[in-house]
């Protein structure tokens, strides 16, 4: 399969269970690459579906105070994006869950945006998301994306017209990343009418549509499992393996989400097995 059908399957995977795919974000290199590789291990293990991993970058677009103090403690690491890209090879070879790369144009660029997408491809990528690159501007990407095998991610925002959601949708092929609230991730104010973005999105494309910024509990992702295909949970899971680091805790966090998403206290089997599905070595 390509980068847009390991997501696609992994989403109809989780909606065979009647339930909301877990995407948990990860910053690459933080504190080091070993352990982003362990925690993704565990979040895998614990219940997610797909990987966001994100390329530390020194002004991130979106990203709280939470996910900054990540990537600032990844590039003290020396963290780079080729070297983010072979960690990218080692989750996916480590857990077979689809990961998507969150990286900024400017590393795009300064890499080489063919060469990027290729060898992000050969990593076993499966998608990119560019929170800064515009729908608009993004043909050349997508085109490279689409030569390599990955799929694309678009947000789109509390503001954004019904017209420019539709655009969006029509071209993502991994799936629309609708933001919860207004900001920057972490927990936020403002929360907006989740129902009709994400029916908006739905409406417009065929890409499943997932909901992320401000979810940080089994509370939180049970208000949303029944509104969006899938559910992304990212600085709450960062803070917890920065202070915890990729055991237990991190464990018990993705198990909550995940058991908070599925019917009536069904779980996968791999919780019971302690094996990570499609897992390689």
């Amino acid at each position: 399969m390509n980068g847009p059908e390991r997501i696609a399957a992994a989403f109809a995977r989780a909606a065979a269970e009647d339930r909301a795919a877990l995407i948990v974000f990860l910053a690459a290199g933080d504190p080091d690459y070993h352990t982003t590789v362990e925690l993704a291990r565990t979040a895998v293990a614990a219940g997610a579906d797909i990987i966001e991993l994100g390329s530390p970058f020194s002004d991130p677009l979106a990203d709280g105070p939470v996910i900054q103090s990540a990537y600032e403690r990844a590039l003290a690491g020396e963290a780079t994006t080729a070297a983010t890209l072979e960690c990218a090879a080692r989750v996916a070879a480590a857990t077979g869950a689809p990961v998507v790369l969150m990286v900024a144009l400017n590393c795009v660029l300064a890499y080489g945006t063919d060469r990027f997408c290729q060898d992000a491809a050969e990593a076993g990528v499966s998608g990119l998301l560019i929170p800064d690159l515009p729908v608009d501007d993004a043909a050349s990407l997508r085109q490279e994306a689409h030569l390599a095998g990955l799929g694309t991610v678009f947000l789109t925002g509390p503001d954004t017209s019904i017209d420019r959601t539709r655009q969006i949708a029509a071209i993502t092929t991994g799936f629309v990343y609708v933001m919860r609230h207004r900001g920057v991730t972490g927990a936020g104010a403002y929360p907006v009418d989740l129902r009709r973005r994400v029916a908006e999105a739905r409406a417009a494309g065929p890409a499943p549509v997932a909901v992320g910024f401000g979810i940080a509990s089994a509370a939180d992702a049970a208000s949303i499992a029944g509104v969006a295909d899938g559910i992304i949970v990212g600085s709450a899971l960062v803070d917890t393996a920065f202070r915890a680091g990729p055991g237990e805790a991190v464990g018990e966090l993705v198990r909550a989400l995940r058991r908070a998403m599925a019917p009536a206290g069904k779980l996968p089997q791999h919780q019971a097995t302690g094996q990570q599905p499609g897992a390689t070595a």
